[in-house]
């Protein structure tokens, strides 16, 4: 179950990250972000949609108030949002990427492996393709 309280936190955590990186001297900060600020219709999130199950409605709006943060500072930030169902599965290197829509398959499903998840983050940290930017993934 995900957590109920304290999810701001989030918001709090990303605000501190924002503030330490220059001095930290690292030029980039990649984060695993979530999925329910993506569109599921044209200006419509999945948080926005009704779809969401209630138990993950705080973390998912912590999590896109985090992404907003990250929006209006000055860093080189890179914002990962999984597919709707992230899991323990195969590493199979055949999964499609996206920037602001919640990817489904064929059959309107939206998922990705965890192990497919860490390629694309791994390819993404050696070769930056979405800098200030958020990106996506799913099959």
């Amino acid at each position: 179950m995900p957590p109920q309280e304290d999810t701001d936190q989030l918001v709090e955590v990303t605000r501190r990250l924002i503030e330490a990186l220059p001095r930290a001297g690292n030029p980039r900060l990649l984060v695993v972000g979530g999925a329910a600020s993506l569109e599921v219709a044209p200006g419509v999130t999945l948080l926005a949609s009704g779809h969401l199950p209630q138990e993950w409605f705080a973390i998912a709006t912590s999590h896109a108030k985090a992404l907003e943060v990250l929006k209006a500072s000055d860093i080189n930030w890179t914002y990962f949002s999984p597919a709707g169902f992230f899991e323990p599965g195969e590493r199979t290197g055949k999964f499609r990427l996206g920037t602001e829509s919640l990817i489904v398959d064929n059959k309107g499903l939206s998922r990705i492996s965890m192990e497919d998840y860490a390629i694309a983050m791994a390819d993404e940290l050696e070769r930056p393709a979405h800098e200030r930017a958020r990106f996506t993934i799913g099959y």
